[in-house]
């Protein structure tokens, strides 16, 4: 018995080991064997809890790089502890969500069944879809594929990150059923042939869904942007120093991208502060994150400013804020915790109508949000934005913010360019494909070309629609097969006359 669980927790520790590499590096082929040990505990909350809370803290190992928080106004002595603590309640929080769904495995029928299993995938990547839309999700299984398996993440341009979760959860059962089949050889074997082959025709089909999408016309002609990455130091930012060099490392920006040919300027989320009279945006336009007043609240925003005295002439804000570092609950010693104060949500519509061909943006992690970015791209945006300034993180962060980059522009069949404080600033296709990148953690200017796209995804035509849809269907067999179990065998009649045999 002390053996078995034992063993129980060895997997859940194995397992979430795996996740959160497979979370920090990506790719099928770490996360497929986490989730096969996932499913070989799946009927122990406590397990199930220790493999969620281990990948999470793992793969969120970037959080402690917000020591020091002194700058913020966190005491020395706390600020270690702070920050540890920040990033152990994402792991209990990853924690509580996996015993729950442990809770769910033994609660439906047909415990160890193919359709319990798809049941249980379906409702994982809806599961991570949810998530995204509130505060607290970064990224989960459905954005572990980029950048190493893209042919696998082009099957996105159907179902979306949530499929992909399910797909993998899937896969996971698969495997662990087939490592449990060694008595079996018969039917491990068949096991084999079945999963070799959907492997193969599911990179097949993912490969021909990134080459096979019907561009059509386009719809504008290509924008020539030049992405500036500044990189200056979050926790120096508003110093007297750094504020006196702004306009004139700004103006620098400007003419240099003006003399390679670009139309348009673009800087990170957080660039413009919030007095900008003294600003000359010339000779071209400048899209920079920012802030400004709405109704006595404060916004992080993205603006389109031309000219003098730096007037946005287009707008959008940000709608899903940071927890601590742009949204603190009214409690007492918290709002120090904001290096602004404390901002107001915008709108959730990630259009932006600025003038020139519709944007999908996103704002820092707004980019884990691929539903938003999905209905945007139906509702006519044509190319993505997305700004951020991932500054003190390390490097980690960086790859997991790309990664989340290439499948939001495989989801919805659109250019992406991204540009960030220290990183990264970077340009990537419609096909998902890493075009080009300026060096972490160094200032520089990213001259990039980008052609708008109207095709309508699958994906971003049903977006979660045609998951919940499966899911309806297979949950209904499930428990059609369970309510058809439950039956007794009708009793068989005697016969009162012998058979005609015997007559």
């Amino acid at each position: 018995m002390g053996n078995d669980r034992s063993q129980i927790l060895v997997r859940a520790l194995l397992g979430g080991v795996l996740a959160g590499i497979g979370l920090s590096l990506s790719g099928i082929w770490w996360m497929v064997p986490a989730l096969a040990l996932l499913w070989s505990v799946a009927l122990h909350p406590l397990a199930a809890a220790l493999w969620g809370g281990l990948a999470v803290a793992i793969s969120h190992r970037w959080l402690l790089a917000l020591h020091p928080l002194t700058w913020l106004g966190v005491p020395e002595l706390l600020s270690r502890p702070v920050a540890t603590a920040i990033w152990l309640s994402c792991g209990l929080a990853a924690a509580l969500l996996l015993s729950a769904w442990s809770l769910v495995v033994r609660l439906l029928p047909g415990r160890a069944g193919a359709l319990q299993a798809l049941v249980l995938s379906l409702l994982w990547g809806l599961g991570e879809t949810l998530l995204s839309r509130g505060p607290l999700f970064w990224i989960g299984v459905g954005g572990s594929v980029f950048p190493s398996d893209p042919a696998f993440g082009g099957l996105a341009r159907w179902c979306g990150a949530g499929g992909l979760a399910a797909l993998q959860l899937f896969l996971g059962w698969w495997l662990w059923t087939l490592w449990v089949s060694t008595d079996r050889e018969r039917r491990r074997y068949r096991l084999l042939g079945i999963g070799v082959v959907g492997l193969a025709l599911l990179h097949g089909l993912g490969a021909a869904a990134l080459v096979g999408t019907d561009r059509g016309a386009l719809p504008a002609d290509p924008l020539n942007l030049a992405l500036w990455q500044p990189a200056i130091p979050t926790r120096e930012k508003f110093s007297e120093e750094r504020q006196s060099q702004f306009p004139r490392r700004l103006h620098a920006a400007l003419t240099r991208a003006d003399a390679d040919g670009a139309e348009l300027l673009i800087a990170p989320e957080g660039t413009l502060p919030l007095q900008r009279g003294n600003l000359l945006v010339e000779p071209i336009p400048l899209v920079s994150g920012g802030f400004r007043w709405v109704a006595g609240r404060q916004r992080s925003a993205l603006l389109l400013v031309q000219g003098e005295g730096g007037a946005p002439g287009a707008v959008i804000d940000k709608h899903r804020l940071v927890p601590l570092g742009e949204w603190t609950p009214a409690l007492p010693g918290l709002a120090g915790l904001s290096a602004v104060g404390g901002l107001e949500p915008g709108e959730a519509s990630r259009l932006w109508r600025w003038g020139g061909p519709p944007a999908q943006v996103a704002i820092c992690y707004e980019i884990a949000n691929g539903t938003a970015l999905a209905r945007a791209a139906a509702e006519g945006g044509q190319w993505i934005l997305a700004a951020a300034n991932l500054d003190p993180y390390p490097l980690l962060l960086q790859q997991q913010f790309l990664a989340l980059a290439q499948l939001r522009s495989v989801e919805t069949a659109r250019p992406l360019v991204s540009v960030a404080n220290t990183g990264p600033t970077a340009a990537i296709n419609a096909e998902g494909q890493l075009l080009s990148r300026l060096p972490a953690m160094r200032s520089g200017l990213l001259n990039v070309r980008v052609q708008p796209s109207a095709v309508v995804t699958p994906y971003a035509r049903l977006r979660e629609w045609p998951l919940v849809g499966v899911l309806l269907i297979v949950a209904a067999m499930l428990f059609r097969l369970r309510s058809g179990s439950d039956h007794p065998p009708e009793p068989r009649h005697r016969r009162r006359t012998p058979p005609p045999a015997q007559e």
